[in-house]
């Protein structure tokens, strides 16, 4: 049996979840350390992380220390997903695979902690971007309320939702990349489980079911996973401990 993989991350910020998530569904052994954002850029987190951004994992079977998101997702299929339940190994979808996930960091979501010399206002609240980030960030952290931003944020949230239901529908398909679920799928959900809180609604997904109903599908697959379930479950509950 492997050793168990630590993982360095925050209670309310999607992106280390997505890697949880990722290792309940190999069945891997994993710890998890959180940090406040307030700890992320000064050593001795800088010293994993030169970024000071979560998550950062370090394997002990391997030696490696990695951080975003995204590349950790893809070394741990690589490197234990041996009979690529979650990826698939030839062209075209193996780099559909990449062509989702290139999606998801850029047009879905990331985040990092506020940094000193930046925001000295700001001590314990994320930085968050792209699109599902910023229309929290303006929501709820930043300095001023700027409508204007707030609605452009809320606007690209369902374009990218639309991206999502558009290409499903014309795929055929009851995942992003062929008939199974993949990684590619996998690092959506954290970011749209955030959505209600995002968006202010915590109903907005029964517009969604209306509106975008290939997405709507889909979602209702990918997040009653057992896996998954837990793995949100969980991140639920680490947040209420930590507040």
């Amino acid at each position: 049996m492997s050793k168990p993989i630590l993982v360095h991350g925050h209670t309310g910020g999607p992106n280390p979840w997505k890697v949880v998530m990722m290792l309940e569904e190999l069945k891997l052994p994993y710890e998890i350390k959180f940090w406040d954002f307030s700890e992320l850029h000064k050593d001795p987190y800088e010293q994993k992380n030169p970024n000071g951004r979560t998550p950062t994992i370090e394997d002990p079977n391997t030696g490696i220390t990695l951080w975003e998101s995204g590349a950790i997702i893809e070394y741990l299929v690589e490197t234990y997903d041996k009979d690529s339940t979650f990826t698939y190994t030839t062209s075209p979808n193996k780099y559909l695979l990449k062509q989702w996930l290139h999606f998801q960091m850029s047009g879905q979501g990331t985040s990092s902690p506020a940094h000193p010399s930046t925001s000295p206002h700001i001590t314990n609240h994320p930085i968050l971007g792209p699109y599902f980030g910023q229309k929290m960030w303006f929501t709820y952290y930043h300095s001023e309320k700027l409508p204007s931003a707030i609605d452009r944020y809320a606007a690209e949230i369902k374009r990218v939702i639309g991206v999502v239901d558009m290409h499903l529908k014309r795929a055929g398909t009851p995942y992003l990349v062929g008939d199974k679920f993949t990684y590619a799928d996998l690092a959506f959900v954290p970011w749209f489980n955030a959505v209600p809180w995002a968006l202010q609604q915590p109903d907005v997904e029964k517009e969604f079911e209306k509106e975008y109903p290939a997405y709507f599908a889909w979602w209702t697959k990918v997040r009653n996973r057992p896996a998954v379930k837990k793995t949100l479950d969980d991140q639920l509950e680490a947040i209420k401990k930590s507040s």
